[in-house]
C-alpha cells in the first residue's frame, strides 16, 4: 500500500467516524441530498464537527423476486458506502463512484461543493 493510498484510507476512515457521531441526528445534519430522476437517493452531504462529509452509496444490488429494495428510497443497513470529506486538505480526485438503483454514477466533489456553496438543498441528477 502506498503512502497516498494509506493516507486516503485514514481520511476515509475519520470522514466515516465524524459522520458516525452525529447518526442519532443524521437528517439533521444533511446539507444536502442528491438523488437521481426516479427519486433513489445517490448521495449527501453532512455537517459534522470534522467538517462536511460526503456519502455516497456504492455498490450493485440485485433485483430478485420479492426485493422491495426501492421501497424506503434511502438503501438499507449494510449496503456498501463510499465515504470522505468534501474538500480534502490532500490533492484527490474529483471524481467520486456513487451508485443508486438505476446504475453507476459519477459525482465531482467541486460540482457537489458549488451546490452546497449556492445554498441547494436537494439536487436531482439526469
Amino acid at each position: 500500500m502506498s503512502t497516498t493510498a494509506s493516507s486516503t484510507a485514514k481520511r476515509q476512515s475519520r470522514a466515516t467516524q465524524a459522520l458516525s457521531e452525529v447518526a442519532a441526528t443524521l437528517a439533521r445534519a444533511r446539507v444536502l441530498a442528491v438523488q437521481c430522476e426516479h427519486g433513489h437517493h445517490v448521495a449527501g452531504v453532512y455537517r459534522t464537527d470534522a467538517g462536511l462529509v460526503l456519502q455516497a452509496e456504492s455498490g450493485r444490488r440485485s433485483h430478485g423476486h420479492r426485493d422491495r429494495i426501492d421501497t424506503p428510497h434511502r438503501g438499507a443497513a449494510g449496503r456498501p458506502q463510499w465515504t470522505d470529506f468534501l474538500t480534502p486538505q490532500a490533492r484527490v480526485d474529483d471524481s467520486v463512484p456513487a451508485w443508486c438503483e438505476c446504475g453507476p454514477w459519477t459525482l465531482s466533489r467541486v460540482a457537489v461543493a458549488e451546490w452546497v456553496d449556492a445554498g441547494e438543498r436537494r439536487v436531482v441528477l439526469s
